[in-house]
């Protein structure tokens, strides 16, 4: 992925990214889905990480880390949940507070940290004003940096500790973990955006980061459900029972149908959605319809090729084993389809208010 250039793909030419845009990257998030969606996972919160930064991060900000993410050399993660909040991120628990120095002394646990043990950078959002109401307009991103692999962190880095990897399901390609940051000091020119023009405005850039984010993970509900229905097409059609192939009976076939079409509608919902963005609209309502739409196709049309492959399906021999474990996730993460129920329903009614 390095030698292709994957992890700089939406980073502008000038700090040695591609500068593609989000239409483009959607694809690319797709077919390396349709491979292994871990790996996708990889690029995903760096994708995140350096949306950040183009958007928020102040021109020192940009050029320090850009050029270094752009050819891969490190990795970028983000993290809002904790061990107690996931959905409801204004209820985070997480501190920052100003030292004498000036710096920012961080303390907390995060949870559910794409790349938390190999990435070398960390945009984490912290509650620097607990007072704050409402809650959101207290919090704070922290560009955080660590050293990539350590599980205890010395040196300028001190203060941040990575327990062992969290056992999952699927998803295992790449290493989701809890951070701890205990008197970790972060220097104020690392807020996201500077401190004058960042402190306090962690929530709005990370919401509209995770906009982007849903993009994303749309098209690996694409790529997944594009790779399963391939699966049960060639499985239907080698598999035979009552003396023809399975995939001549009609109750298959129906399947089939429905697979196909719902992969097809979740594309064109993901490619709507980062089309808009590219051309500088609105897509927050779009982006939540692709999310959810994709990632409930993604679950489904997996669900239907394990159906179709039977018990070999069980088997860790076929790859829709694989497949199986992997779905759940994308129901999940970066906003649960519930969260995006929620979203839907509230942006449909501000766009036709009467």
């Amino acid at each position: 992925m390095k030698e292709l250039g994957l992890f700089g793909v939406t980073i502008p030419e000038d700090y040695g990214g591609m500068g593609l845009d989000l239409t483009t990257y959607a694809m690319i998030v797709e077919e390396l889905s349709r491979g292994w969606i871990s790996i996708s996972g990889v690029v995903n919160t760096h994708f995140i990480g350096s949306y950040l930064l183009i958007k928020f991060g102040t021109d020192e900000q940009k050029e320090y880390f850009l050029p270094k993410m752009a050819t891969g050399e490190i990795r970028a993660a983000f993290s809002l949940s904790e061990p107690e909040v996931g959905s409801d991120v204004q209820g985070i628990k997480s501190t920052a507070k100003r030292a004498d120095d000036g710096h920012w002394e961080l303390n907390g646990q995060k949870m559910w940290v794409t790349n938390g043990l190999l990435s070398a950078v960390v945009f984490v959002l912290m509650k620097s004003d607990p007072k704050a109401d409402p809650p959101y307009t207290g919090m704070t991103c922290f560009i955080t940096e660590k050293e990539p692999g350590a599980t205890e962190n010395s040196g300028d880095f001190a203060g941040l500790t990575i327990p062992p990897k969290i056992k999952k399901m699927g998803y295992k390609g790449v290493e989701s973990t809890e951070l701890v940051y205990d008197g970790y000091r972060c220097p104020p020119e690392r807020i996201l955006g500077g401190e004058e023009a960042g402190l306090g405005q962690g929530f709005r850039q990370m919401m509209d980061a995770l906009e982007v984010g849903r993009v994303n993970v749309a098209a690996r509900g694409v790529g997944i459900a594009q790779r399963a229905l391939e699966l049960a097409l060639r499985y239907s059609q080698e598999r035979k029972t009552f003396g023809r192939p399975i995939a001549q009976h009609q109750a298959i076939q129906f399947k089939l149908a429905d697979m196909g079409t719902k992969v097809e509608a979740a594309r064109l919902l993901t490619i709507k959605a980062a089309r808009l963005k590219d051309a500088g609209e609105r897509s927050d309502l779009e982006a939540g319809m692709a999310k959810l739409f994709a990632s409930e196709t993604g679950k489904e049309v997996v669900d239907d090729a394990f159906r179709i492959h039977g018990g070999y399906g069980y088997s860790k021999e076929y790859e829709i084993e694989r497949l199986y474990r992997d779905a759940p996730l994308l129901v999940i993460g970066e906003g649960t389809s519930e969260i995006q129920r929620m979203v839907i329903g509230k942006k449909l009614l501000e766009r036709n208010k009467i």
